[in-house]
């Protein structure tokens, strides 16, 4: 009985933190690792609807993370599947039916869908039992699929998911289904806001501030690991940095097209002009309502101040523009080490890796290998050490979010 109520009471907690994630994308790796770990199960992936496809957005193996050095996060493949019956996802996102598979390799010749054994072979990893349900609505709309792979008893062998299983897992659906569509509502808003800012500066596209963002988060969750810092206090601000760092540049609406959508390099003044924008998105977070609004300003404000103290705008406040802290002449003195806010220090290499990866109507993309060379060279200048050390720690995974997010043509 104890036992029954101690998962109960861990069931009641989780639902408690997935409701205070904002971020769509943090929020569904999160579901996916509380949902293998509430029936202890190996591995998983999560995928959502998109169109009459469902593509995988996430992937977790505890057996292949263990082979990893530690603080490394395993890579997985992105691809879609037809919402059909040919294969297991495909089916349940279909027909809204839980599916629990006790073996895969043994499946009915009967049955519409199968197994392809082949991704095993690739990834070298053996799936056996296997539970597949899908995230639902009240309305019965399928949001998307998720399937937990590999049962395990207490000495680590795999066994049949039961059916107690499948009734905490569907339980579990449900309310992360419920705490999906309050993210999706807060993903929609924040597109808004960027597309309104795309308006504006064609440069400012949707792949470009969801590559910033997933950049932001992989940087600071390995400086994190490092730090050993508590990992809730790390789940919580990955969620808000997601969503800030996809704000860096909001400001730049205030800016008048004259400025920002000229094909020709500045002059000094339409410089100066153009720094404004880190005190304009600043002040859209000036009544701060939650931790979001406060780390959204640092971003805003701070991403193109200097480690070395050359950047812009310096101590101003942001609402009054008074200056803060001020030179001999009078003018603002810059923020530099550690003086400059730490997500504002991490938004800064993300922003500046991206910009000179990708081509842009006044320039062309360099190459890989000398964007890392500036990279380097920047390091205790531009960028802070530590943090430019934990971007190259996580290149990999930088390289698969630019995969996942390329421009359009």
């Amino acid at each position: 009985m104890s036992s029954d109520m101690d998962v109960f009471q861990n069931i009641i907690r989780i639902d408690s933190e997935l409701n205070k994630i904002k971020d769509y994308d943090i929020l569904l790796e999160r579901v996916l690792f509380e949902a293998r770990r509430v029936v202890n199960a190996d591995a998983g992936s999560i995928y959502i609807r998109e169109g009459d496809e469902i593509a995988i957005k996430f992937a977790q193996n505890d057996t292949k993370q263990r082979k990893l050095p530690p603080g490394e996060k395993q890579a997985y493949p992105h691809f879609s599947i037809a919402i059909n019956e040919k294969t297991i996802s495909g089916y349940v996102a279909m027909s809204g039916e839980l599916i629990n598979i006790p073996d895969v390799y043994a499946l009915s010749s009967g049955l519409p869908y199968s197994y392809n054994t082949a991704y095993d072979e690739s990834v070298n990893y053996k799936t056996t039992s296997m539970l597949t349900l899908p995230l639902k609505t009240q309305n019965n709309i399928v949001l998307g699929v998720i399937q937990i792979i590999n049962a395990m008893d207490k000495d680590g062998n795999i066994i049949p998911f039961s059916v107690h299983d499948e009734n905490l897992v569907t339980h579990f659906a449900a309310n992360a289904t419920v705490a999906l569509q309050r993210a999706y509502m807060t993903r929609a808003m924040i597109i808004r806001m960027i597309r309104m800012a795309e308006l504006r500066d064609p440069k400012e596209t949707g792949a470009h501030v969801n590559r910033v963002a997933g950049y932001a988060v992989e940087i600071y969750e390995r400086w994190a690991y490092k730090k050993k810092l508590d990992m809730d206090l790390v789940y919580k601000n990955k969620d808000l940095l997601k969503m800030a760092a996809m704000l860096h540049d909001v400001g730049k609406v205030a800016i008048s097209d004259t400025i920002l959508k000229k094909p020709a390099r500045f002059t000094p003044e339409e410089v100066l002009v153009m720094q404004t924008h880190t005190l304009s998105g600043a002040r859209l977070f000036d009544d701060p309502q939650s931790d979001f609004d406060t780390i959204a300003a640092e971003v805003a404000l701070t991403h193109h101040e200097n480690w070395d103290g050359t950047g812009y705008p310096g101590w101003v406040d942001p609402v009054s523009g008074q200056i803060l802290k001020s030179d001999a002449e009078g003018k603002a003195i810059k923020r530099k080490g550690r003086e400059i806010p730490l997500w504002g220090r991490i938004v800064a290499i993300a922003d500046v890796y991206d910009a000179l990866v990708s081509h842009r109507v006044y320039k062309k993309a360099w190459l890989e290998e000398d964007v890392l060379k500036e990279m380097r060279s920047l390091s205790g200048k531009k960028f802070d050490p530590e943090l430019l050390e934990a971007f190259f720690d996580v290149l990999p995974r930088i390289h698969e979010i630019r995969e996942r997010h390329p421009d359009e043509d």
